[in-house]
């Protein structure tokens, strides 16, 4: 499974692809949810906004509902407002402050301690528990955003930003979204925001330690010329490959 490379039999073609996906969509949803809406969490970044745009072009703007989760106070939320504007497309507010503050609380008194990994998946976990509940109120399927350049580093968060019905970008690199992003007329300031955790103030790249450009050329190239970048990468998509299988389950 994701075996380096995983070279492209034609060379990456950003408009077919963008039609192709388009359609994707149209089938996934004429097959799992005929007269459903797409419910996406819209952080203003790449994958979010490529991911809005594209089910906007597939099912319609009004069949497309975004939703901003900020936890309290959100530097670059503006990002995501304008981008829900720039679609078209309706959309929530829903801070989850309160929710992640009063569950630490809970967990705070009953004598477990919260650790930084446990404070940092948290809220990505009440995101995707958000992103449910609103489409299971408004009859809607959840858009999972993920890309494959952060699937193959296992970038994301278990049951939370890793999860969803559907995925329209797991088989695009971080340069390929962004390129289906210009095909979508998307401005600039969508497809090349920096990617930030929202916590550290770390951009994604600082907490991988390795850029995406050089990971992207590896996983489409098996090509890195750095090689302590090489055994870094293939280090985290060997012990996070978990994330994409189905669990795990005894049989009699």
């Amino acid at each position: 499974m994701f075996e380096i490379p995983q070279k492209l039999k034609t060379p990456f073609n950003a408009a077919k692809t963008k039609d192709d996906i388009v359609q994707w969509i149209r089938d996934w949803f004429d097959e799992n949810g005929k007269g459903c809406n797409a419910v996406i969490g819209i952080s203003g970044g790449k994958d979010s906004s490529v991911t809005a745009a594209l089910c906007a072009q597939a099912l319609g703007a009004d069949r497309v509902y975004g939703v901003l989760m900020p936890q309290g106070e959100q530097h670059d939320i503006g990002y995501s407002k304008e981008l829900v504007e720039f679609l078209g497309i309706k959309h929530f507010i829903i801070n989850i402050k309160t929710t992640v503050d009063a569950l630490m609380e809970n967990i705070k008194e009953s004598s477990v301690t919260v650790t930084s990994q446990a404070a940092v998946n948290t809220p990505a976990r009440i995101r995707m528990t958000t992103l449910y509940a609103v489409a299971a109120s408004l009859n809607g399927r959840v858009a999972n955003t993920c890309n494959l350049s952060e699937d193959w580093v296992g970038y994301s968060t278990k049951f939370g930003d890793a999860a969803g019905d559907f995925s329209p970008l797991c088989s695009l690199t971080v340069t390929e979204v962004k390129a289906v992003g210009r095909e979508l007329s998307l401005p600039i300031k969508f497809t090349d925001k920096v990617p930030e955790d929202g916590l550290s103030g770390k951009s994604d790249e600082d907490n991988l330690g390795f850029t995406y450009a050089a990971l992207d050329k590896y996983i489409r190239e098996g090509i890195c010329e750095d090689a302590q970048t090489k055994e870094k990468i293939d280090r985290l998509h060997r012990i996070n490959l978990h994330k994409l299988m189905l669990m795990p389950g005894f049989r009699l």
